[in-house]
């Protein structure tokens, strides 16, 4: 947490003791861990009325919807089935199923009820339970909640100091208390002296009395001066014990004054403190408004930024269909080409076996024309030597 200036010797860790309610959590951290106590206490009251909700679920079914409805039955006959196998021996096994599947559904139940918590908070109002052991453990688990919260806000140093203030103040409350009651107990010891002395002296007179009853004839000049000097020193130690008790009281009431007065002072600097805390709670919150309007301005932005990335992507999702058609175009074209080339090819083998067959052909006709005409001109030649 931020430091708060000192005033009066009282340390930090004192102030944050003496306005508890002012307590605000200073961390991710302590705010992460706040929030799962808060949600688990959530859960356990939801827990708590789940009973009562199921005895008359057909009394909050609109209410609760065909959806925890249907939860809840489900909830109730897996209860109902645990109950049966509890109270009847059977497979270890298929208890453990069981108890599985009961959880699975109750927490189910207890994130629908999270999901909506005005559904909560209206049957929080709604439903009627009578006290019982769950209160005293959800009580205790918000006490709990709130030791934990003080302690995540307090620092070790914080806690030294206010450990160290304690056992001063208690210090000066003791060494007064030891003061006063030292003077108590001088004033009653005074006061005793006193009514010793007084009692006797009052012994002394009585004597004193009963001798004088028995001399009255023969010592009554005696017995005057003897009363008279009796009575003066009364007198004498009842003023001077008089002057001290007045003294006492007199030390007594500046003492008191003293520790009215540090008491004030105490209630000043604690005043001043507030003050200053009060100034650096607002400052924190102007901070905080601050924030929060930088961080609208950003969503604002990145808003914008979405909104057009989200119709580029589009137009990106048109195209790419666009380009999957044509790809599609493209590859039945590649297929037309390719099974056309492949005709192109076998007609072109077509001809050229035709060509070779051709070729075969007149070499073979070429080969038999000039063996016709060489058989020809061999038959002539012999022809004209039979005739000579």
């Amino acid at each position: 947490g931020m430091a708060t200036p000192r005033k009066a010797g009282i340390p930090l860790g004192v102030m944050k003791v003496l306005d508890p309610r002012q307590l605000k959590p200073d961390s991710t951290e302590t705010e992460r861990i706040l929030t799962v106590l808060d949600e688990t206490i959530v859960k356990l009251e939801i827990t708590r009325l789940i009973p009562r909700i199921t005895a008359s679920l057909d009394r909050y079914a609109r209410m609760l919807g065909p959806e925890i409805t249907s939860s809840l039955l489900e909830l109730q006959k897996l209860s109902m089935e645990i109950q049966e196998l509890h109270t009847s021996p059977g497979d270890a096994k298929t208890i453990r199923a069981v108890e599985k599947c009961l959880k699975s559904s109750l927490r189910n139940i207890l994130r629908l009820f999270l999901a909506n918590p005005l559904l909560y908070h209206g049957l929080k109002f709604e439903v009627r339970v009578k006290e019982s052991p769950a209160d005293v453990f959800i009580k205790a688990f918000m006490e709990f909640r709130d030791f934990t919260l003080e302690r995540l806000l307090t620092t070790p140093d914080e806690e030294r100091e206010m450990i160290q203030f304690m056992k001063d103040i208690s210090l000066q409350v003791e060494k007064n208390t030891e003061m006063i009651s030292a003077l108590q107990g001088e004033l009653a010891g005074v006061i005793q002296t006193r009514d010793e002395e007084v009692s006797r002296k009052d012994k002394t007179i009585e004597n004193l009395k009963t001798t004088m009853e028995d001399l009255a004839k023969n010592c009554k000049a005696e017995i005057r001066l003897i009363m008279k000097e009796g009575e003066k020193q009364k007198k004498e130690d009842e003023q001077a014990s008089q002057e001290r008790c007045a003294r006492l009281k007199e030390d007594i009431q500046r003492l008191g004054t003293q520790f009215n007065a540090l008491v004030l002072e105490h209630r000043a600097s604690e005043l001043v403190l507030r003050k200053e805390k009060c100034k650096a709670e607002k400052e924190i919150q102007e901070w905080v408004q601050k924030y929060d309007t930088d961080m609208t301005e950003k969503q604002t932005t990145y808003d914008e930024l979405q909104a057009v990335y989200n119709e580029e992507k589009e137009q990106l999702s048109l195209l790419m269909e666009k380009h999957a058609m044509l790809l599609q175009e493209y590859t039945l074209i590649e297929e037309e080409r390719r099974i056309l080339k492949e005709k192109e090819e076998e007609a072109a083998r077509e001809e050229a076996r035709r060509n070779k067959a051709a070729t075969c052909i007149q070499a073979f006709w070429k080969g038999y024309l000039v063996r016709s005409i060489y058989k020809s001109v061999l038959k002539k030649g012999k022809g004209k030597g039979k005739g000579k």
